[in-house]
């Protein structure tokens, strides 16, 4: 299953259900083949407004209407949401592929309030994508086929970067690093601009600075296809003010500081699936 010609419904128009559809867009996707459900009306005229898309209040129009539906609400609210639509009339819950962005819900849960045939590909987009800079890994149930897994890495694709995760299990993991991630990078910048304070300079300048010099190091790995330990030796002289600097990171722990924040996630995320 591509997507080209395929009908999209999404149920929930958050900011991250807004990003991928915008993202279709972009890509191409006609706004006519695309269409949201959610209760908000705000939501909905700013859906519309933006990116061209059909919107409803009603979840059950959107699925009967799709092929694909992307499940895209606060994860407290898919067991009462799905239940609404198993008792629909006359409606086959099994009949599009469902791709969810709802963090922490297993597979098991969506097979179990939708149906053992449907087909779905569980998904951890992160906030990126709200400027299609995302890293998203998604993994298929078993009834997900090789075209169902396709039509979901075409969708992410739309606003970042995607990798298919060999086994369920590894979504965890990825929630610990890409899905919590922005947030670590979040206070790395604030310390670094605060720090350039600190030492004398205008908050302004040092703040934009420190976001330049990690948008600069990020597209260096990026685009020579260098590893960062490389390029990290590359500008460490012996002696010198680099060298000074890491030695202060190492002896903080900032190397093992990340290394717990990333686990910490991950069991958090693991405790989650298992509620």
């Amino acid at each position: 299953m591509s997507l080209e010609g395929r009908q999209i419904g999404f149920i929930g128009a958050g900011a991250m259900a807004e990003a991928l559809a915008g993202g279709l867009v972009a890509a191409g996707v006609p706004a006519h083949c695309i269409r949201a459900a959610d209760p908000d009306p705000a939501r909905r005229r700013a859906v519309t407004e933006r990116l061209g898309v059909a919107t409803t209040s009603d979840n059950d129009e959107v699925v009967r209407a799709s092929d694909v539906v992307v499940l895209a609400v606060k994860p407290g609210t898919v067991p009462s949401a799905l239940e609404t639509l198993r008792a629909a009339p006359g409606l086959d819950v099994a009949a599009p592929l469902w791709i969810s962005i709802a963090a922490g819900v297993p597979l098991r849960r969506l097979e179990a309030a939708l149906s053992a045939r449907a087909r779905i590909v569980r998904a951890m987009p992160n906030t990126p994508a709200l400027i299609r800079a995302a890293a998203t890994a998604f993994c298929g149930n078993a009834r997900a086929t090789a075209p169902d897994r396709e039509a979901a890495r075409t969708l992410f694709d739309s606003v970042g970067l995607s990798w298919e995760a060999p086994s369920e299990k590894m979504l965890d993991a990825v929630t610990g690093l890409s899905g919590s991630g922005p947030a670590y990078v979040f206070v790395f910048l604030e310390a670094l601009g605060d720090a350039g304070v600190r030492m004398g300079l205008p908050r302004t300048a040092a703040y934009d600075l420190a976001f330049q010099t990690v948008l600069g190091a990020v597209k260096l790995v990026l685009e020579t296809g260098r590893q960062p330990a490389e390029l990290k030796d590359q500008v460490t002289s012996p002696g010198g003010t680099t060298l000074a600097g890491l030695e202060r990171l190492e002896a903080g722990g900032l190397r093992a500081a990340v290394y717990e924040a990333v686990a910490a996630a991950t069991r958090r995320s693991r405790e989650l699936g298992q509620a």
